[in-house]
């Protein structure tokens, strides 16, 4: 806050308390007015910036109520260690879990659509160990539970998704933030992709309108991206320890295509180059204008 800003409010405030009855109502309004529309907080401890980034947007009591079921939906795609920044960092996961535990949660879900062998892809991943550790209750995608939803969308009309993301009372989506050869990004959007059934493949002939309908029909609560590490090459799967460059950043937010358009930044890249980004805007399913959005930076 600068200081006429601080003027500002001081002596707002002083009128405020100076009327009986109103000091209340004066605290909930300044409060409304300091929310943030998106997080970036940056730390060496992924826990401790995850719980920041969260902290910034109100608290995971904002998003999560007691006796919540929530599904948390890392990026689990990809049989690589942490290291490799292919699939979301367990510690970033495992945060999130005990804070919806510690926000009344009756039950936190943790699943992915992998792409290759699950049981290697959750094991090297280090996420089946850190979201049990947590409480999670983390299970392998069943065939039998996907339903076919209608999108009423622009390139999907309808889709099998999974019934446990669907139904689920809250939803988080926790994306790892890499380079894709199709869509050039894989950030909150692109990560639903892992609640599909069918042959998924097959929306890549319009890449950018299908996430956007997906995006428009499961809305996540939440959505954080993990960029402790990133993946600036050869994504999504990567491999090649040159390609990951270290740093140690979340960002949190509730509109899905703000978190991407913010995330862009992290490759030097702006939401305009990202298509299904433009798309979202477009489509009024969010705002790619981080100049109209209120972001709070933050170092841990």
């Amino acid at each position: 806050m600068n200081r006429r800003d601080f003027l500002k409010k001081t002596v707002i405030a002083g009128a405020a308390l100076a009327i009986p009855g109103t000091s209340g109502l004066f605290i909930k309004t300044l409060e409304a007015a300091e929310k943030s529309d998106l997080v970036e907080a940056h730390g060496l401890s992924p826990a401790a910036i995850t719980k920041a980034a969260i902290d910034g947007l109100g608290g995971i009591k904002s998003f999560i109520s007691r006796g919540d079921i929530v599904v948390v939906k890392p990026n689990i795609g990809w049989d690589r260690l942490p290291a490799y920044a292919a699939t979301t960092n367990p510690e970033v996961v495992s945060a999130v879990i005990t804070l919806c535990y510690e926000a009344g949660a009756k039950q936190v879900k943790v699943f992915d659509h992998s792409v290759v062998d699950p049981r290697r892809c959750y094991k090297q991943s280090g996420i089946y160990d850190a979201a049990t550790a947590a409480g999670g209750v983390v299970s392998y995608i069943d065939d039998r539970k996907f339903c076919e939803v209608k999108l009423a969308g622009v390139a999907l009309k309808s889709w099998p998704l999974y019934t446990e993301a669907i139904e689920a009372d809250k939803f988080i989506n926790i994306p790892i933030a890499k380079t894709h050869g199709l869509s050039t990004l894989t950030l909150g959007m692109k990560n639903l992709m892992g609640i599909m059934g069918s042959s998924r493949g097959r929306i890549h002939q319009s890449i950018n309108g299908s996430l956007v309908d997906l995006a428009m029909a499961v809305r996540p609560s939440l959505t954080i991206i993990d960029a402790v590490r990133i993946l600036t090459a050869n994504g999504p799967q990567g491999g090649d320890l040159a390609d990951v460059r270290q740093l140690n950043t979340v960002i949190a937010g509730r509109d899905q295509v703000a978190v991407d358009a913010l995330g862009a930044t992290l490759f030097g890249l702006k939401g305009a180059n990202l298509g299904y980004v433009v798309a979202g805007h477009k489509a009024g399913l969010g705002n790619m204008d981080l100049t109209r959005l209120k972001i709070k930076k933050i170092n841990v």
